[in-house]
């Protein structure tokens, strides 16, 4: 039988590209009559490159990536839309031993809070008098990038006169950490997990310690693509998001695993990819941790593509010198997110989805109903620091925050 839909997606040896491998393995796509073809990628900017070129059609990529190419950041630079999220949180921030020892002595939690590992960490700074710590992301227009700046900001450390953040592939990272190169890295899994159990490192804290319900990688796709193929998009969010139902069943998890373990896929060993499925994880040592809502699937609206994500993004670039803020270049980056896409194909499954696109990020303390069934539950969503960001006050949030 001839598949109605041919689609091609690029995707990086993650744990957060679940979403893709399993509407593929578990034949999520063929039900909607779409011929997934999954395109394993060495880099970021090859992601990007081959979506500039249509190459593929779709990606798993970093959140904030789609919004610098709209905003001409990177080259070659497709247009790019966002009409899906791929699950929250996810990553975490990952230290030398040595360095860990450190922390734990100037009052790092065993529980990872950021509040206290990034004030054990700014003790360090403070002593070693201008010898600066050196730490590694993935990308500079990454989830990776910001989290971390904001995280060190937020604790009292400059992040770019106080260390020094350098870029590297996750697979040399731990590497680079074992070899003294780096004292710490911000990453996706399974990298911190493989540099704790091979590496001898330590988890200094994490993405759902920083901000609360926060995105990781997001459906990018080439928005001409897109304009041509509408019906095909949405059979693939359909798709998606049944896998994230999928993915998001705990009695999947050790299926999901083995699939991502595959040499196609993740080619990791499944025990490397378990922990983060779980939430139970090795964070350094034997010490074993369970950490609520590590990586999320579906649940808290995971899959929804908010403005607020897209321009709270937008406001660290500004925040950072990666652009100049002007009401247009915000409008590009509000444009970016699709929730409207998103929301049109998933109506067909009855799915409770936000009335609203933005929220006030940081508003929720608590976990809310939400909508008129309560069917849908938001938040927390906080930033470990208390801070809140109004996405119908962008201007004010971007004068506030220190460099």
């Amino acid at each position: 039988m001839t598949s109605t839909h041919q689609i091609t997606a690029g995707f990086l040896p993650l744990l957060d590209s679940a979403l893709l491998v399993a509407a593929k393995e578990k034949g999520f796509a063929a039900e909607q009559e779409i011929e997934l073809t999954l395109v394993r990628e060495r880099s970021w900017a090859t992601i990007r490159d081959r979506l500039a070129v249509s190459h593929v059609d779709v990606a798993h990529i970093l959140a904030p990536m789609p919004i610098a190419c709209n905003l001409g950041l990177t080259a070659p630079a497709p247009r790019m839309i966002v009409p899906m999220a791929l699950g929250l949180g996810g990553n975490a921030v990952t230290v030398s031993a040595d360095l860990w020892s450190e922390m734990a002595e100037c009052g790092a939690s065993p529980d990872l809070d950021a509040r206290a590992s990034g004030l054990a960490l700014r003790q360090i700074i403070n002593r070693r008098k201008g010898e600066r710590l050196r730490f590694s992301v993935v990308h500079p227009y990454s989830g990776h990038n910001y989290e971390l700046r904001y995280w060190l900001s937020a604790s009292g450390i400059d992040p770019d006169e106080d260390v020094e953040i350098g870029i590297l592939p996750p697979p040399d990272m731990a590497d680079a950490l074992t070899a003294g190169l780096i004292d710490g890295y911000c990453a996706g899994e399974p990298w911190n997990t493989l540099g704790v159990l091979h590496n001898h490192a330590h988890l200094a804290t994490v993405k759902a310690a920083i901000w609360k319900s926060s995105p990781e990688k997001v459906l990018g796709v080439n928005s001409r693509w897109a304009d041509g193929h509408p019906e095909a998009l949405a059979a693939l969010l359909q798709a998606l998001y049944t896998a994230s139902l999928w993915c998001a069943d705990n009695r999947n998890h050790e299926e999901l695993a083995n699939l991502l373990a595959k040499p196609a896929y993740v080619d990791r060993p499944p025990e490397s990819l378990l922990p983060a499925l779980t939430g139970l994880l090795r964070i350094g040592g034997r010490e074993m941790l369970s950490i609520k809502d590590f990586f999320v699937p579906n649940a808290k609206a995971a899959t929804f593509p908010w403005k607020s994500h897209a321009l709270w993004f937008y406001t660290q670039m500004v925040r950072w010198g990666h652009i100049r803020h002007t009401a247009e270049h915000q409008q590009i980056a509000n444009d970016t997110y699709r929730p409207d896409i998103y929301r049109s194909a998933l109506k067909a499954l009855d799915v409770a989805m936000p009335a609203a696109s933005s929220k006030v990020e940081g508003a929720l303390r608590v976990a809310t109903p939400v909508g008129s069934s309560g069917a849908l539950t938001l938040g927390p969503d906080g930033f470990f620091d208390g801070g809140l960001f109004d996405p119908a006050d962008v201007d004010s949030y971007i004068a506030s925050q220190a460099r």
